[in-house]
């Protein structure tokens, strides 16, 4: 059994390298954040009161945020957006809470794979059942970085153990096994437990953005099925805002009210050009405010542009080794794309002040 998915050793193969972002002292700038001080500026409606996001250091990514929600929410603003319009989407893994030293689902899925190879040692020698046997980490985060550099061929190797992992099962056992994972399971470097390991502020944007009326979504490449047990808790997003990659799935009438059973194939892989088709057929609306941390959230940041209405992109950038991970691995299209379009870019190390919320005691 895999007690422990990572240890602490794995090391810059896994977590990360550094890149030309890092040893150039990436500037952080924002055209977004300029244009939403200078354009139709609002005097923020709450200013005497209790700050919305306190996990935020002052600086022009919560600046940038803050004069776009007034701008957009403010009564009498010229560039107020109906609240049904008021739509913002998040990227989960590396945006909404920690993916390395690797996704938390893909630690979930590894534990399974390690199980089947008890029940069937031939499996040991085929991939990804071999890594996830022998707890080689190193091409399994291989296999992610190649697919966000476009090279998805390992990727289907991997997909194809996924699939078979919980074939069969019902959705409702596939959830219980997903919400038990996330309450027991701790990461391997971290310490928290995994339901503890999203990022604070973000939870605090997610509530200030619900309370100016936006409606937020998930929107991510991991199982669409894994979040939906603790996405209201965690983040306060309801189950049927979770956008997500899926599996097929089958009803089946065993005489009573029936089950679905989660099928070896896949249905849809949310991630890259995926995330705006999926927007479209699940909301029907173009999101407002998007924000993700990889080249596959490249397509939902673009989507969110509006030739006559105030759009806000956030990108987060790790760049924290002391406090969560350094790298940009994954991202390098993305951060170009920022700097291209002027969308506003996060960091980690220099926009927040506190990363995870301490556990309550």
């Amino acid at each position: 059994m895999l007690t422990e998915a990572l240890s602490p050793e794995m090391g810059d193969a896994i977590f990360g390298r550094k890149s030309e972002y890092e040893s150039a002292g990436f500037v952080i700038t924002s055209l977004e954040a300029r244009d939403h001080m200078n354009s139709h500026f609002v005097e923020p409606s709450d200013s005497g009161s209790r700050d919305p996001l306190p996990s935020w250091q002052d600086g022009t990514a919560k600046h940038a945020i803050l004069q776009f929600v007034e701008r957009v929410t403010g009564a009498g603003s010229p560039d107020e957006i109906a609240p049904e319009d008021r739509i913002a989407v998040f990227d989960n893994d590396g945006t909404l809470w920690c993916e390395k030293p690797m996704p938390i689902q893909l630690d979930f899925i590894l534990r399974r794979l390690v199980e089947m190879t008890a029940q069937d040692p031939t499996l040991r020698g085929r991939q990804p059942w071999q890594a996830a046997f022998e707890q080689d980490y190193a091409w399994l985060n291989d296999v992610i970085s190649k697919h966000y550099r476009g090279d998805d061929s390992a990727l289907k190797v991997l997909t194809a153990g996924v699939l078979a992992a919980f074939a069969e099962v019902t959705v409702d056992e596939f959830e219980n096994h997903a919400d038990t994972f996330l309450r027991t399971a701790s990461h391997p470097t971290l310490g928290h437990q995994y339901l503890h390991c999203n990022y604070s502020p973000m939870v605090q944007l997610l509530d200030y953005l619900a309370a100016k009326g936006f409606s937020n979504y998930i929107v991510s490449g991991g199982g669409r099925d894994f979040m939906r047990p603790i996405s209201q808790e965690v983040y306060g997003i309801p189950r049927e805002r979770v956008i997500g990659s899926g599996v097929a799935l089958t009803w089946k009438d065993d005489g009573h009210s029936g089950t679905i059973l989660r099928q070896p194939q896949t249905d849809v892989v949310d991630d890259g050009p995926a995330k705006p088709v999926q927007i479209w057929n699940r909301i029907g609306r173009r999101p407002v405010l998007a924000a993700g941390n990889s080249n596959g959230d490249v397509p939902m940041l673009k989507f969110a542009d509006h030739p006559n209405i105030p759009a806000l992109r956030l990108l987060v950038l790790h760049d924290d080794p002391e406090r969560e991970f350094d790298y940009v691995d994954g991202a390098e299209h993305a951060l170009d794309t920022s700097r291209t379009n002027g969308w506003t870019v996060v960091s980690i190390r220099n926009d927040w002040k506190t990363v995870f919320e301490p556990p309550a005691e």
